[in-house]
């Protein structure tokens, strides 16, 4: 009897220890999902102020404009990580097809202002891409730990389902020439 209480004891300390192991995996996904997310609205604060920048040089570039601002709402507006990917994305391009057209006004790249804000959505794209990396690389232990014998056999009872990572089709994007028309 004393054996049975024991092997109870030993599995309920197990469950425990299991849950709250899987309890801080998760948390960590949603702090670095978080840490993600403040990067993304640093970028989309800049942005606005760069395509303001950038109207003043180039006025016939409505249509560019009008894409980038598109593609940033879509992106403010996307919920998660795998919307967010895909919003991300598309938001990504239209900033390429951005400095394309800044590639043709060499008083726009003189322009102190606008390279300043280059310089800082350079700088935060590289704070997306460490943040992305982190938050991938949580999600990554968080679904390999839920995913695990026996954790597996539990998991999905105690409410644990495995997590998105966060992509950008940034090799598709670097594929595509951008296209600047100035007629």
């Amino acid at each position: 009897m004393m054996w049975v209480l024991l092997v109870i004891v030993v599995i309920a300390v197990y469950v425990v220890m299991l849950y709250n192991g899987l309890v801080t995996l998760r948390q960590r996904v949603k702090n670095a999902w978080a840490q993600v997310d403040v990067q993304l609205k640093r970028r989309y604060d800049l942005i606005p102020n760069l395509v303001n920048t950038v109207k003043g040089y180039a006025t016939h570039e409505r249509g560019t404009f009008e894409e980038i601002t598109k593609a940033r709402s879509q992106a403010m507006s996307a919920s998660g990580p795998a919307e967010a990917s895909e919003a991300e994305s598309a938001l990504t391009g239209t900033l390429r097809t951005l400095f394309a057209v800044a590639e043709n006004y060499p008083e726009l790249k003189a322009d102190a202002n606008f390279r300043e804000l280059q310089k800082e959505l350079s700088d935060t794209e590289s704070k997306i891409a460490y943040s992305r990396q982190f938050y991938n690389d949580t999600v990554q232990r968080f679904n390999i730990r839920i995913q695990q014998f026996p954790a597996v056999l539990l998991a999905g009872m105690l409410g644990f389902q495995g997590q998105p990572f966060f992509t950008l089709d940034e090799a598709a994007q670097e594929r595509q020439a951008v296209t600047v028309d100035f007629s």
